[in-house]
């Protein structure tokens, strides 16, 4: 079964290969053919004991209405412990989110049966929760936990490493960039980006790129949680819309989707159920790619945030205005969405960049747009790069001054050289100089047109 994948070549693979009876148990399964939870446990018991019977026949069992005790007379007759393989280990508490008195019956299974046991020799579970800890019930202490927020030496298999999705584009025909854009976004450390599994197998089936991951049934979860309203929850996710990456304190996170105390577990939870990268680093959350920044758009649309939507619609119209060169419809343009988001932070360069992300939220469709890029003799504000298939449309530098000039902006992006980073892209080149006015609460724009 793995002699043709990579763990073959791993030191160890003839030492533990086949060396233990192995038991896999899928609790969604379990769950979905039961009516609670109580019912879920007693098929569990009936079936794993019924395993045991049937592959020890022979052994002398105490009680097989017992699958703890079963387990352990098996174990005292083969001197082989058992790995136990769970799926879907937290379903109970996603689907039976205020069942307390559920949960905590489930818990206590988990403790009971795998805890201080001599049957066990290693058991993996798997799930978006970490295990839940209050009370008593803390007593599943004895796992090692891997997280989207802190995977650890697991980082490499929670999705699609680089190197994997490189080579699945080379076997299916695919453009490793635009599935980059789509797909990407998952960063744990320097050195690890991952990619959502699902999203690039159906892309490559399909040999196309689009949002896949909307259409499973986790979707509903973003668009009931961006609902909460706690304080600073919808400007978080209007300005990581943007394009910010904000501090986040996860510590308080009580580990269910029902205990929240501010805006922190909201964005916790959705780190772990895929709709938030975090950086263990620098203790940030962000939107990880396009394919979930979608899923932001359908979602804050869905909850009734018409100053967003304004924004994103009219970012369109935005855009073809900057290629025409109209700088009074561009500041104009700028001017509105600054007032329809005006609860994002506005007093310096760094808050204006955000709201020209948004602004220009779709000219993702057409380019990579990156932050503070270096160039020349100095970091450029906004650069707008043509993807791939949009070649035809022009590179775009955005410039940004606070209380100054959009004059001195545009002279600031020729003194400073930044033309001369860009020097492999033929076609236009807009030189775009924004200022806003702290007198006036005004911006002004000031677009020049080159070639590369």
């Amino acid at each position: 079964m793995f002699q043709n994948l990579a763990i073959a070549d791993c030191k160890n693979f003839e030492t533990y290969l086949n060396k233990y009876d192995v038991i896999m148990l899928n609790m969604q399964e379990f769950l979905s053919r039961t009516q609670n939870v109580e019912k879920m446990l007693d098929r569990l018991k009936r079936m794993v004991v019924r395993d045991l019977v049937k592959e020890y026949p022979d052994a002398d069992y105490f009680d097989t209405e017992d699958v703890i005790q079963s387990m352990q007379d098996v174990y005292v007759e083969t001197g082989k412990p058992f790995i136990i393989i769970i799926d879907e280990w937290d379903c109970v508490l996603r689907e039976y989110k205020t069942d307390f008195e559920a949960q905590k019956n489930y818990l206590d299974f988990l403790r009971d049966f795998l805890k201080d046991k001599g049957y066990i020799h290693l058991v993996y579970m798997t799930g978006i929760l970490p295990i839940k800890k209050y009370g008593t019930h803390s007593a599943l202490n004895m796992f090692d936990e891997y997280s989207m927020t802190n995977p650890g030496p697991l980082a490499e298999y929670v999705g699609f490493t680089a190197k994997e999705v490189e080579e699945l584009c080379l076997q299916y025909g695919m453009d490793y960039e635009e599935t980059k854009h789509w797909y990407d976004g998952y960063r744990f450390g320097e050195d690890i980006h991952i990619y959502s599994p699902r999203s690039v197998v159906s892309a490559m089936l399909n040999r196309q790129f689009d949002n896949y991951w909307n259409q499973t049934e986790s979707f509903e979860a973003l668009k009931i949680y961006i609902e909460m309203n706690f304080d600073g929850l919808r400007d978080s996710v209007i300005e990581m819309m943007a394009g910010a990456e904000l501090p986040i304190d996860i510590r308080n996170f009580k580990n269910d989707m029902t205990t929240f105390h501010g805006y922190e577990d909201v964005l916790t939870l959705l780190i772990h159920l895929g709709y938030l990268g975090y950086d263990f680093k620098s203790k940030k959350v962000f939107i990880p790619n396009s394919e979930v920044a979608e899923g932001y758009v359908t979602a804050v649309e869905a909850a009734g945030w018409e100053e967003v939507m304004f924004a994103v619609r009219d970012s369109v119209l935005l855009l073809h205005k900057t290629w025409d060169g109209d700088e009074t419809a561009v500041a104009e343009g700028i001017e509105a969405v600054h007032l329809e988001t005006s609860h994002l932070q506005y007093n310096d360069e760094n808050a204006l960049s955000y709201t020209l992300s948004l602004a220009y939220y779709s000219a993702k469709q057409y380019y990579t747009i990156i932050r503070e890029m270096p160039s020349g003799k100095g970091f450029a504000d906004l650069i707008f790069l043509p993807r791939k298939n949009h070649t035809d449309k022009p590179v775009m530098i955005l410039e940004l001054k606070w209380n100054q000039s959009a004059i001195g902006a545009i002279k600031q992006v020729k003194e400073k050289q930044y033309i001369k980073a860009l020097e492999s892209y033929q076609g236009d080149l807009l030189l775009v100089g924004v200022n806003y006015s702290k007198k006036t609460r005004k911006h002004e724009c000031k677009i020049e047109r080159w070639k590369l």
